[in-house]
């Protein structure tokens, strides 16, 4: 049995879902942790996530905590990504809250989460981090135990702690015993079922889903259209393992001058009920979620060049 659309997460997260934008993965064991958390590199990704988890090698993961402990005292509050750490348990959990500098840190990643599990880390979460649980087990695939484990969020009082969904793409994959083909997006392969049952599952109860990764990364237009395809499916946040990927999606996400004039329209107080524009119906009671979301994108990525308004 579901909730009603009306219970919503009770409190808001500490960052703006929104601004996720391209997610760059780096392993922990890198040595300019610091330097990429503070934005110092060419690469410049909307959010960066230090992964001690599948990036990091069984015996390479002292020295990825070592790393990550150096590096956290160094980062500056306001400068720099949207950073997380993505933990392999919640012992490690644990470990990595009791490193100095951690309130640098946006929010933890909480990997393949399930019912069992996902309690557990939310206790130890304290209040000023966000959670970014990560659906990547064979239970994504029963929309039963997704609907529990929405339900779980909304009735534990846990749901406003949720900034994010994640959904792991790969992982989700390697269960079927596949794995990501070229030129294909993942709305047009064997997730794409699955990823608007999650979407429907989560984002009418305030929940954020962003998108899996593209490992193609010589593939550009492939992972553009991707984009494309994520924001009209309802997700928004994009994982990417390759810094050549962070401008293709900074770019995907710009909004065109003719979704920009729409939602304009759309908000303004005086809008009638119903009404045209560009060869659209306009209904401000139906769109205006839409048109919000719109004008936050606008300001976080821009408006298309080819199209801006004059």
């Amino acid at each position: 049995m579901t909730r009603p659309a009306s219970r919503l997460p009770s409190a808001a997260p500490t960052f703006d879902p929104l601004a996720l934008g391209a997610s760059l993965y780096a392993p922990a064991t890198r040595p300019d942790l610091a330097a990429l958390g503070n934005g110092e590199k060419a690469i410049n990704p909307h959010s960066l996530i230090y992964c001690l988890e599948d990036a990091v090698r069984d015996d390479e993961l002292p020295l990825a905590l070592e790393r990550l402990r150096s590096a956290l005292p160094q980062l500056r509050q306001g400068t720099g990504p949207l950073r997380f750490v993505r933990v392999r348990s919640p012992r490690m959990l644990e470990t990595v809250l009791g490193f100095e500098g951690r309130s640098a840190l946006h929010g933890v990643v909480l990997p393949k989460v399930s019912r069992s599990n996902l309690r557990e880390y939310l206790q130890l979460l304290p209040p000023e981090l966000s959670a970014l649980p990560t659906l990547e087990t064979r239970e994504v695939f029963s929309q039963r135990r997704m609907e529990g484990l929405r339900d779980f969020l909304l009735d534990s009082g846990f749901a406003g702690r949720v900034a994010c969904l994640r959904v792991g793409g790969n992982d989700l994959l390697s269960l079927l015993g596949l794995r990501r083909t070229p030129g294909q997006t993942v709305h047009e392969g064997p997730l794409s079922g699955t990823l608007q049952m999650l979407v429907s599952t989560f984002v009418p109860w305030g929940f954020q889903l962003s998108s899996p990764v593209y490992e193609v990364y010589g593939d550009p237009s492939t992972l553009a259209r991707e984009v494309q395809q994520d924001r009209q499916r309802g997700l928004c946040g994009k994982t990417v393992i390759h810094p050549v990927q962070v401008a293709v999606v900074a770019a995907a996400y710009q909004v065109t001058a003719a979704e920009l004039r729409q939602a304009r329209a759309v908000l303004d107080p005086q809008a009638p009920a119903v009404f045209a524009r560009d060869g659209a119906m306009c209904e401000p009671a139906t769109h205006g979620r839409w048109a919000a979301q719109v004008l936050r994108m606008a300001q976080l990525y821009g408006v298309q060049p080819d199209a801006a308004p004059a």
